[in-house]
């Protein structure tokens, strides 16, 4: 797949008049909840001698409109923010700490500085890490995925600062995004498998619900298997993030039923590591007896052995190519851009 391509898409963001929408103001939250601007920076700042139900009121109206305050009051304010929020959901995986280096490589240099804040996959979490960044005014924000609670979209929406929605571009972004497309990965790893000859296929994974983008893997790999006549003949899900010996656990599980697959598809390699321990410790050779492939090109698979076949995702890339388009341009365009940063499937020689 050809790396850095770009296309244009239209924003449903966008006012009748073609002008994105204005940043919320304080007075915005004043006319919504029906109470005084004055009201609203007591609450804001914490103070006393508000009631509940008259702070409740100010509180749901912040959240409706997305407003966020603007704690780099003066100087600041003026001349702009040199930070560069990066709101990632974990930096054990080391597929985000490849993305935080392109980050860093962009930045270096400019004057501006990534403050980074980990959300471990949890919703809520990601929106308390939002709203805290934003109230800081950065620069610009670099965001894992596309999935937001309804406050972290409407702050992300409303505010002008530029939004950089990583890994992933198989929808419409708020700004920009940055990444491949994981159902069509999915959708080439099955094809490439059956050009092999592989025909009966198992399949291990982690949870969906943390990590959306597995999902899309394994929907367009469960497409392209329908198109060749073929489907899943087991699988097994861990639920819970990925690890190595789930992927061992699970690889066991699967191989020890009634389907028997000839060839097994991890939702990445840290599973698909933990398949070919299994196979090291039962006698069970990769390739020869049974196919193994997982995602991400990680450098432990890489490293085995027999190294893993996996594709290759260009984290590096993501991040360096988000922060780049961010600090290029200040202003938000009407139109939000996706940047298709490719992969590469590696054959490798375990499957």
């Amino acid at each position: 797949m050809r790396k850095g391509t770009r296309r244009k898409v239209r924003s449903p963001e966008v006012g009748d008049e073609g002008t994105p929408r204005g940043q919320p103001l304080l007075a915005d939250v004043a006319r919504v909840a029906g109470v005084s601007e004055i009201t609203v920076s007591r609450v804001v700042r914490g103070l006393e001698r508000i009631s509940p139900q008259t702070r409740a009121r100010v509180l749901a109206a912040i959240e409706t409109v997305g407003y966020v305050p603007n704690r780099l009051a003066g100087a600041l304010a003026s001349s702009g923010s040199m930070l560069v929020g990066v709101v990632l959901p974990s930096l054990s995986n080391i597929v985000f700490a490849d993305v935080l280096r392109g980050v860093h490589a962009a930045l270096a240099g400019t004057g501006y500085q990534p403050v980074v804040g980990v959300t471990e996959y949890a919703p809520n979490t990601e929106e308390r890490v939002v709203r805290s960044m934003m109230a800081w005014q950065p620069r610009a924000m670099i965001v894992a995925g596309f999935e937001h609670t309804a406050p972290a979209r409407r702050m992300l929406e409303a505010s002008p600062v530029r939004v950089a929605e990583i890994m992933d571009i198989d929808a419409a972004p708020i700004d920009v995004a940055v990444g491949l497309s994981h159902r069509k990965a999915g959708y080439d790893s099955a094809r490439h498998l059956v050009s092999r000859g592989y025909r009966r296929f198992g399949y291990v994974g982690h949870d969906w619900e943390r990590d959306r983008r597995a999902r899309l893997r394994y929907d367009g790999m469960r497409a392209a298997l329908g198109e060749a006549g073929l489907d899943l003949v087991d699988e097994r899900r861990v639920d819970g993030p990925s690890t190595t010996a789930d992927g061992r656990a699970m690889t066991a599980a699967l191989l020890a039923g009634d389907g028997r697959p000839d060839v097994v598809v991890f939702s990445n390699d840290d599973m698909a590591v933990g398949g070919v321990f299994h196979c090291f410790a039962t006698g069970l050779v990769p390739r020869r007896d049974i196919g193994l492939f997982g995602f991400n090109g990680l450098d432990i698979g890489q490293a085995l052995p027999l190294r893993l076949s996996t594709v290759r995702s260009n984290r590096f890339l993501i991040g360096r190519s988000a922060a780049e388009t961010l600090i290029a341009q200040a202003a938000r365009p009407s139109d939000p851009t996706i940047i298709d940063t490719g992969y590469e499937i590696e054959a490798g020689e375990t499957a």
